[in-house]
């Protein structure tokens, strides 16, 4: 068995971009008045759950591909 670094580099990305996207999704508009009104935590949680879904996506790929 062959250790792919893409499964848990997925994996913490995926988890702290879901905790980027709750925490900005359920946070008051106020906390965002200093950042010109633009929700940051919410637009990097989905880059980095995407970032993490890519990574997801490569390990199972490689996963399925034959040992030669």
């Amino acid at each position: 068995m062959q250790v792919d670094i893409r499964l848990p580099i997925g994996l913490l990305f995926s988890a702290i971009g879901a905790i980027l996207v709750v925490f900005g999704l359920v946070s008051s508009p106020e906390i965002y008045e200093r950042s010109v009104g633009y929700n940051f935590n919410l637009w990097w949680g989905l880059v980095l759950v995407v970032f993490g879904g890519t990574m997801l996506f490569l390990s199972w790929r490689a996963m399925k591909r034959p040992v030669p």
